[in-house]
């Protein structure tokens, strides 16, 4: 028995990185997974790896970008969920990136529009089930919002606002939402687009010496959607830097 048994979790940006670490976990822990992302390939892969392990888990591919999309991806969700005969259906995650490469204007959207098209279709949806309504929503924001970090800082610090505004707005429906801002996390695109050296400098500011990993967020992000912390809404979570170690900006 799972602490999340009959409910099912919906994840964003799960097709690697930190969300399929999430999506995993949620399975683990007996929730029925909505693994959701772009990127169709990995999306399937995750998904298949969640059934292989036990687990139960579709994929949807979504450009949560996209509010018609998004609004595609509820729907796709609701059938799935009243063929699986749930009892009901109170977490998401939602977990977005793009690699560096992309265009400058794109990095906020995703970022900072995505939790809102999604949040406003899972609250939708909880409409036209019928069900009770409850939930948990965690978004994820970044220690960057509190740094100079080019367009991503503000991104994420548009996510911060986002889950305070939505706190209130969601919390007489007995919807909580909190955010986790993780400082530097080992993932394959943080290999990709980050200099040798500037991974070793970045190292050097964190408090444990190390860069985080997928899976050390995992626990924060379990006990945040679970009824542990039932009076918990509006939380931004962060692991800070060490204060005598500055940011400095590359040109």
């Amino acid at each position: 028995m799972g602490q999340f048994d009959d409910k099912v979790a919906i994840v964003t940006g799960a097709g690697g990185g930190i969300g399929q670490a999430y999506a995993a976990a949620l399975a683990r822990e007996g929730a029925a997974v909505v693994v959701v992302d772009i990127n169709s390939e990995g999306g399937e892969t995750v998904a298949k790896q969640i059934a292989s392990d036990g687990g139960t888990a579709m994929h949807i591919a979504v450009d949560v970008s996209d509010p018609d999309s998004a609004k595609a991806m509820a729907d796709g969700h609701l059938w799935w969920y009243r063929l699986s005969g749930q009892q009901r259906r109170d977490l998401r995650r939602h977990e977005a990136g793009l690699s560096a490469h992309r265009r400058r204007r794109v990095l906020p959207e995703v970022h900072a529009r995505q939790p809102r098209w999604c949040d406003v279709v899972h609250t939708r949806g909880v409409q036209e089930d019928g069900q009770a309504r409850r939930g948990a929503i965690v978004n994820q924001s970044s220690t960057a919002a509190r740094l100079y970090s080019n367009f991503y800082g503000p991104a994420k610090v548009g996510i911060n606002r986002l889950t305070q505004q939505l706190s209130r707005q969601l919390g007489g429906q007995n919807i909580r939402i909190n955010a986790i801002a993780p400082g530097p996390i080992d993932t394959e695109a943080t290999r990709t687009t980050t200099p040798a050296e500037m991974a070793a400098d970045i190292v050097n500011q964190i408090p444990l010496s190390r860069m985080g990993t997928p899976d050390d967020l995992v626990g924060m992000c379990l006990f945040l959607l679970s009824d542990q912390a039932k009076w918990i809404t509006r939380a931004d979570l962060q692991c800070r830097r060490r204060p005598d170690h500055p940011i400095v900006e590359r040109k």
